[in-house]
């Protein structure tokens, strides 16, 4: 399967103004959009061409660092625009919230251990949600790695590259996470993974 750039789900300037229209441009526009043209030329006359991206990203996990790197990137990102939304945050769908407080203790216990997970990430990566084995964990990966090659399925990520924050938060990264979790996170869609990740 190629991949291609969706739109996104919302105008550049929707998240304003903790994420800029500007952010978004060079974000959504320029780098998701070069992980998906690199991603196609390097993905042609593999033995993953035919397969869904899932596949491709788990298949080329240690075996095709280039393929897997923008085929990484491509799946985060694709989910990073649907994780956000505006006037985000807020309450926690019912079920989603009962799982994080079995699992984890307490949403802010959440909350601050997902921030910690981002701010504590070395260089690029993103920090994470994920069901591990029944359980909601917080973790996180190096530059385009995810849970799924982890054997774990993501339910909310953030993107802790410099691209994601630096025209907005400079090199305040920790303030870039709160915003992230008290304004932008689109719980519903966090939950409706959820629900999938349990099938």
């Amino acid at each position: 399967m190629s991949f291609t750039l969706p739109d996104l789900p919302y105008s550049h300037d929707a998240l304003q103004p903790f994420m800029s229209r500007e952010t978004l441009e060079y974000h959504h526009d320029k780098h998701h959009l070069a992980y998906v043209n690199n991603g196609n030329n390097l993905l042609r006359d593999t033995e993953w061409e035919n397969q869904s991206l899932e596949e491709i990203v788990k298949g080329s996990f240690g075996k095709n660092q280039g393929l897997f790197n923008n085929a990484g990137q491509h799946y985060n990102h694709l989910h990073f625009w649907n994780w956000m939304k505006p006037n985000g945050g807020g309450a926690l769908p019912g079920a989603l919230e009962k799982a994080i407080v079995e699992s984890l203790g307490s949403v802010d216990q959440m909350r601050e251990d997902f921030i910690q997970a981002g701010v504590t990430q070395f260089g690029s990566g993103w920090a994470w949600l994920a069901v591990k084995d029944g359980k909601i964990i917080v973790t996180n990966t190096a530059n385009g790695e995810s849970p799924l090659v982890h054997d774990a399925k993501p339910i909310l990520g953030c993107d802790v590259w410099e691209h994601s924050y630096y025209i907005d938060y400079r090199n305040r990264r920790p303030d870039y996470l709160k915003a992230f979790m008290e304004h932008l996170v689109n719980w519903e869609h966090v939950a409706q993974m959820y629900e999938e990740a349990m099938k």
